[in-house]
């Protein structure tokens, strides 16, 4: 999708809607020639070795990816994007201790495109890990694949969400689907917008998922349709039965091992597919990454994040921790944009911003603040920033 497709129209509608059109930008393959730096192509997708990435310069790769995810088929997996399963099996004995905390408490989270109570899902699992456990939280944002990807796509200041997602054994499959914008609007509500606004909305985001288990297939692995991303009325198509119907018939399904990663653009139609499997809890970390000029769907209180993950980043740049790791920490916990705010009170210090609470979070990692002084410096900058 690109600006230029949407010149000849303001405005976009369910008419403009053909599966004709559609099937034929879809219908196409892979070249692996066009991609140097992925290892392989399955179903269409790109594979990305992970270790292969890690030695390679870097810029040259983003470039890449943001093609795959706009040209290319929109959706990449990333082998081994987590080297100790230990990393990824901490994280995951957080997330059912908050699933057993919510069931308990007799919380039923809702699901946008499956039934309600047919999963385990948390919501905002971000800030409940950081809370429960900063040094697992710590350790596993610190990742380097996902810091490649999200800013890749969305450049620095990218702000991550993340909900896990459960789907135990007999889990029913979600409808295809678009994600966050205006793929969580009806069709009335997304055809109101500007057809610019269409092309817009998902470069505002990525979408992401690690798996916390190994996922075969009869396990329900997302499905995916590889190059749709690229249809302009997308947002308004994938709810119509000619194009589910289509999506039931041609999509394709990876397996995943635990610790793979998988991210595409938020265009892409896909869909969480059906557990089969007798004895597998199929976890998900689903993330989804904003860029710092858009908002993110969930809130999340950065301030209690960054406090309750300062202590673990203290000690570890104590111990040696290299600026990059430190870094795709901070990134996955503070605000790393400074507006909105009121200039009346935070105006702009040493050039045309103030400091971002990322920045004050650096400056006190830097200067090695105690935990108490960042606590109280990112109190004061909240309430500077309000109106």
């Amino acid at each position: 999708m690109s600006p230029s497709s949407v010149d000849h129209r303001a405005r976009l509608s369910e008419q403009d809607c053909d599966l004709a059109g559609f099937r034929e930008l879809v219908e196409r393959g892979t070249d692996l020639a066009d991609f140097p730096h992925a290892s392989g192509v399955e179903q269409n997708v790109l594979i990305y070795d992970s270790e292969r990435l890690r030695a390679a310069e870097r810029h040259p790769v983003r470039s890449e990816l943001v093609r795959a995810f706009t040209e290319g088929p929109g959706i990449v997996v990333f082998r081994g994007a987590f080297p100790d399963p230990s990393v990824v099996d901490r994280l995951s004995a957080v997330f059912d201790a908050l699933i057993a905390e919510q069931r308990a408490s007799g919380a039923t989270a809702g699901d946008h495109f499956a039934r309600p109570g047919a999963n385990d899902r948390v919501w905002n699992a971000l800030e409940k890990a950081a809370l429960y456990d900063p040094e697992a939280f710590a350790g596993y944002y610190a990742n380097d694949i996902l810091a490649l990807a999200s800013a890749a796509w969305l450049g620095p200041g990218y702000q991550v969400t993340s909900q896990v997602n459960v789907v135990n054994p007999g889990g029913a499959a979600q409808t295809a689907h678009r994600d966050y914008h205006l793929g969580f609007l009806s069709n009335e509500a997304a055809a109101a917008y500007p057809a610019h606004v269409h092309v817009l909305s998902p470069v505002l985001t990525l979408q992401g998922a690690v798996a916390h288990c190994d996922m075969p297939v009869e396990s329900g692995p997302t499905l995916y349709l590889p190059y749709s991303q690229q249809y302009e009325p997308g947002y308004l198509a994938w709810r119509l039965p000619e194009f589910q119907a289509y999506f039931d018939a041609h999509r394709v399904q990876l397996p995943l091992a635990k610790g793979d990663a998988a991210f595409f653009n938020p265009a892409l139609f896909h869909a969480a597919g059906t557990n089969r499997s007798t004895g597998i809890r199929r976890m998900a970390n689903l993330l989804q990454v904003s860029s710092a000029f858009g908002r993110a769907m969930e809130t999340v209180d950065r301030e209690a994040v960054a406090n309750a993950v300062f202590p673990v980043l203290l000690r570890r740049a104590a111990e040696g921790a290299d600026e990059e790791w430190l870094e795709n920490v901070i990134a996955a916990s503070a605000e790393g944009y400074p507006f909105p705010t009121n200039l009346d009170s935070d105006p702009p210090a040493d050039g045309l911003a103030p400091p971002a609470q990322a920045d004050v979070v650096r400056r006190a990692l830097r200067e090695s603040w105690t935990p108490e002084a960042l606590r109280q410096e990112l109190r004061a900058g909240a309430e500077r920033r309000e109106s």
